[in-house]
């Protein structure tokens, strides 16, 4: 067995914590061109292929959002479908007085980031089990609360308005812009905020709770940060969801299936790396649309993929891809390094026993 011993680094020589020094450059300018190409989307494909991007766009979202609480702050959600709910009805409400569907759709996201505060309250002091059940309680809670106002359509919910006169292929067109824009979003905010400070609390909370408390790193503070941050992703996510169905109804919009695809996005792509939830994105629509004709068989298939993935693939997909290749395109990782005139890297000596 072979085991690894740090030797003690002589006093005078000095460590510091650097940022993954991977050249970003062409993937920044890569990562431009995928998002030109996906808007001209509208001009060169049938409005049904948009579509079907738009749901992508709403699953990569809020995958990404349920990645940031469980793969980076340790925090398992089983109850994000509440802020995709809130997100909706947000706008419903904001139609219903007038505000356009899609200028309501920023404001949902606030909206659900500023409730995303006293929820966290309520369930701070939790952890594992008891954090994942009482999230999906606290998403049953709202849902119900909701379904006694008859003014938002009571347990039927209603159509969402705003739309009067606007041509269906411009509707259509629209609505992918706003879910492109959502996701771009989503994706740039995340990155930036795992490349701050922010974003070193987060990984010695997932690697050692005790050891970042211990060392002065404000736990509480990141994880509650994190917390609102995905709350107001998974809004603007069941907002766009909302624009695109043109009908808001409870048991959908507050639906624990958004969880579920979540997690299996996430899972399958790889926890904890942005690049993760994108690539589980693009194997779940694939799947979701060559076998979603097969009925059950649709997810006994998809719960035979996760399967196999967690047993013989435990980072996930683009770990797998990461091995081989040694690719990050969206590089957030902090390395100990000596000081510049000394060797960099920590001194280390293998040992055979």
């Amino acid at each position: 067995m072979s085991v690894a011993t740090e030797i003690t680094a002589p006093s005078e020589e000095r460590f510091r914590v650097t940022r993954s020094r991977r050249n970003v450059a062409w993937t920044g300018v890569g990562a431009l061109i995928v998002v030109i190409v996906l808007a001209l989307f509208p001009y060169i494909v049938y409005s049904g292929t948009t579509a079907i991007l738009v749901q992508a766009f709403i699953v990569l979202t809020m995958a990404s959002m349920w990645n940031l609480l469980a793969g980076y702050a340790g925090l398992v959600s089983v109850g994000q479908q509440a802020f995709v709910g809130l997100g909706a009805y947000f706008v419903l409400i904001l139609a219903l007085h007038g505000t356009s569907p899609f200028a309501a759709l920023p404001v949902a996201a606030i909206g659900c980031g500023v409730a995303a505060l006293p929820l966290w309250w309520l369930v701070s002091r939790l952890r594992s089990g008891y954090f994942a059940i009482a999230t999906w309680v606290l998403a049953t809670t709202i849902m119900l609360i909701i379904e006694r106002f008859s003014s938002i359509g009571g347990g039927t919910g209603m159509p969402l308005p705003g739309f009067a006169g606007l041509d269906p292929t411009l509707l259509t067109a629209y609505t992918y812009w706003a879910g492109l824009a959502v996701t771009v979003v989503a994706l740039v905010g995340i990155y930036l905020l795992l490349r701050g400070r922010l974003g070193l609390v987060l990984t010695a909370i997932r690697d050692d709770e005790v050891a970042a408390r211990s060392s002065g790193a404000r736990v509480g503070l990141a994880r509650m940060l994190v917390f609102v941050v995905a709350g107001a992703g998974c809004g603007a996510a069941g907002a766009l969801l909302a624009i695109s169905q043109l009908q808001v109804q409870p048991g959908a919009v507050f639906s624990v299936q958004f969880t579920a695809e979540m997690a299996f996005v996430t899972i399958i792509g790889g926890l904890g790396t942005i690049e993760g939830p994108i690539l589980g994105t693009v194997v779940y629509m694939v799947l979701q649309q060559t076998l979603a004709s097969y009925n059950a068989w649709y997810l006994i298939i998809l719960g035979l993929v996760a399967i196999v993935v967690t047993l013989f693939a435990r980072r996930g997909l683009w770990g797998l891809v990461d091995a081989r290749l040694n690719l990050r395109l969206f590089p957030v990782g902090y390395y100990l390094r000596l000081d510049a005139e000394r060797p960099r890297g920590l001194l280390m000596r293998p040992r055979r026993s």
